[in-house]
């Protein structure tokens, strides 16, 4: 059963909330708990509790008499035998164990209700003036000295292009692949691959990939090569080919 106790405006979920409570409050260490202090101080809000004609739940009582039993037992005389002391436990262990472990849950509790506090949040765009005219302008540039053939055939090669991506036979893959590529290998690869005074094509270099994984990592390789001005790319026009040439540093020219 769900509770909640009020104790000298602090809130108790149950008797381990209230030790940890008196265990960071007296700065203990919760594997080294001073059991005197912490029974002594238990009982205290147990009176409190009464007092204010709170039901004192049976957690609570079982508790505190499990503390006063651990109490008692560590009040009495140690027997000077070297058998009995190797077999001897702490009588707090026990209770140390449940302690962490209930400490541990509270812990994952409260990420969880952090966590929920985050659902259902929707995140738009805010919206945009788009001028008409503009539009216009870009499109009529974008098309502006396409023919018709230029275009059937764009059309064509992007029909293709989805044709050889189509599952034809509706199946599913046995294995999801282990991603092997990485950037900086494909960067050392390209560097290689391309040498001063000659052009490449990307769809080449991107032809040659063995998946769409490598291929999204040579794309990255790319970019960061051009970022880092070790080669440029350039387009004749709209929809023609991309071309990759390295960029000569002080030594070559």
């Amino acid at each position: 059963m769900e509770y909640n106790i009020k104790i000298s405006q602090l809130n108790f979920d149950g008797p381990f909330d209230l030790l940890l409570h008196l265990t960071k409050k007296n700065e203990m260490d919760i594997y080294n708990i001073k059991i005197y202090e912490i029974t002594n101080e238990y009982m205290e809000y147990l009176k409190q509790m009464k007092e204010i004609d709170l039901e004192i739940t049976s957690e609570f009582i079982v508790v505190a008499a499990t503390l006063l039993e651990i109490k008692s037992k560590m009040l009495l005389p140690k027997v000077n035998d070297k058998e009995s002391e190797e077999n001897e436990t702490d009588p707090r262990q026990q209770l140390i164990e449940k302690l962490i472990e209930y400490k541990k849950f509270k812990a994952v509790a409260a990420f969880f209700k952090a966590r929920i506090l985050d659902t259902g949040y929707i995140f738009s765009k805010k919206p945009e003036l788009i001028d008409d005219r503009l539009m216009k302008e870009d499109n009529e540039d974008l098309l502006k000295n396409i023919t018709m053939l230029e275009l059937y055939n764009i059309y064509n090669e992007v029909l293709n292009r989805y044709r050889g991506k189509i599952n034809e036979n509706n199946t599913l893959m046995n294995h999801i692949p282990v991603d092997k590529f990485r950037i900086e290998d494909k960067m050392v690869e390209l560097n290689s691959k391309i040498t001063v005074g000659k052009k490449y094509k990307f769809t080449e270099i991107i032809n040659d990939c063995s998946n769409k994984i490598e291929k999204i990592v040579i794309f990255l390789a790319l970019l960061e090569l051009i970022r880092i001005r070790d080669i440029r790319i350039f387009q004749e026009s709209n929809f023609k080919e991309i071309y990759i040439e390295r960029i000569k540093t002080n030594e070559e020219r």
